[in-house]
């Protein structure tokens, strides 16, 4: 049985990034907390002459920092992704990541440790920076690699919850003029007028996996598309769908008088467009028949407008 938290996120996809912004805060912030105790308990056995105030500098800049650099580490992780077909190509991008990572924490952390004890009047004093980031860098590669691990299960997630779709049918790829045999090759060069290349072929159906279940859904019944990283969202029939391909792709394999393109990162059925409301910048809103709106660019208006009307160009 799904959760009623993943229900719900599964059927409200706008909120997944507040969603993923208060889950990396709870979680950062949780580990904040419990680290300061420690070191408060640590400095205290050890007999420093270190508080509270210390303990809670120390381990709030560090984890303020690390939080901040949450959205680079994601990024990182979609320029470079991890999985059997990459990992050996892209896990030394990934080693440099982690460095990349741990230099820019520690100078974050040690730059709001300074401005916070010179705000108190005091002075903190990091040590010897290659010994000192040595040390750090062997906790910060594991916290990388925690953070990549976190963001590929929480992939993983999505595409359960949301569905991953993939094309049905694939095309066959035509028989090359070789593999004929001679006679029918002649009889056609002799019968037959050069041709026009085939329309590329495009799908109808699409199949899609979710929660361990497989269904069809129609290519005519998306309402539109938006690019997703690796992926583009499908939305039909107010459910959302994860399909592995790049938005122009993607775009080649729909019909061209149904779906246009009214942003660069989106695509939407004509058929679903209710109304178009205007913006004092020169952009559009596109308020679609079950409420939802979809972004258009001024650069795509007159695409849109001349998909609308008929008219050419």
């Amino acid at each position: 049985m799904t959760p009623p938290l993943l229900a719900w996120l599964r059927q409200h996809p706008r909120w997944h990034c507040a969603a993923e912004v208060a889950f990396w805060t709870v979680v950062i912030g949780v580990h904040a907390l419990l680290n300061t105790v420690v070191a408060r308990a640590d400095m205290r056995e050890a007999g420093l002459p270190w508080g509270w105030w210390e303990a809670a500098v120390w381990e709030g800049s560090s984890h303020a920092v690390l939080l901040a650099l949450i959205p680079a580490i994601a990024a990182w992780n979609r320029r470079f992704p991890l999985h059997g077909s990459t990992l050996a190509r892209h896990l030394p991008w990934h080693l440099l990541g982690s460095v990349l990572f741990s230099l820019a924490h520690v100078a974050g952390m040690v730059a709001l440790r300074h401005a916070l004890h010179a705000a108190a009047g005091q002075t903190y004093g990091f040590g010897p920076w290659w010994s000192e980031w040595g040390y750090e860098y062997l906790k910060d590669v594991r916290a990388y690699a925690a953070i990549v691990a976190a963001l590929m299960v929480y992939q993983l997630l999505l595409l359960r919850l949301q569905g991953e779709a993939r094309v049905l049918d694939a095309p066959e790829p035509p028989v090359p003029a070789s593999a004929q045999a001679p006679a029918a090759r002649a009889e056609a060069v002799v019968a037959s007028p050069p041709a026009d290349p085939p329309p590329p072929a495009r799908p109808e159906r699409f199949l899609v996996r979710q929660l361990r279940k497989e269904f069809l859904i129609a290519a005519n019944d998306i309402d539109w598309v938006q690019a997703q990283a690796n992926y583009v969202g499908l939305r039909v029939n107010g459910h959302d769908y994860l399909l592995r391909s790049t938005l122009a792709e993607f775009a080649r394999q729909l019909d061209p008088a149904r779906f246009v393109q009214v942003h660069r990162s989106y695509l939407v059925n004509l058929e679903r467009v209710a109304e178009i409301e205007p913006l004092d910048s020169g952009d559009a809103r596109l308020r679609l028949r079950d409420g939802a709106e979809v972004p258009c660019s001024r650069r795509h208006r007159a695409a849109l407008e001349a998909a609308i009307t008929g008219s050419p160009g």
